[in-house]
């Protein structure tokens, strides 16, 4: 009983870091990609130019939800040897 509250726990810790984590790395990126994209491409605010900002974006987010989902299976394996 112990074991399924600590998976379920950790499973809501590892859902809310993703998402802050999302948010926080969209906000602390945004302007610095914009601006690498508009000294390549002339301008950011074009559709070329959001385009790849959004897909830059998409590829950091996949990422590191993969880098998370792996953290969170190997504390569930810990978690299952414990019992």
């Amino acid at each position: 009983m112990a074991g399924e509250f600590k998976v379920q726990l950790l499973e809501t810790f590892a859902a809310l870091i993703t998402a802050a984590f999302g948010l926080v790395a969209a906000l602390a990126w945004n302007e610095t990609i914009k601006a690498a994209v508009a000294m390549v491409f002339g301008t950011a605010d074009d559709l070329l130019g959001n385009f790849i900002y959004a897909i830059i974006v998409t590829i950091l987010a996949v990422i590191m939800t993969i880098w998370i989902a792996k953290a969170l299976g190997k504390a569930k394996e810990a978690v299952d040897k414990k019992e």
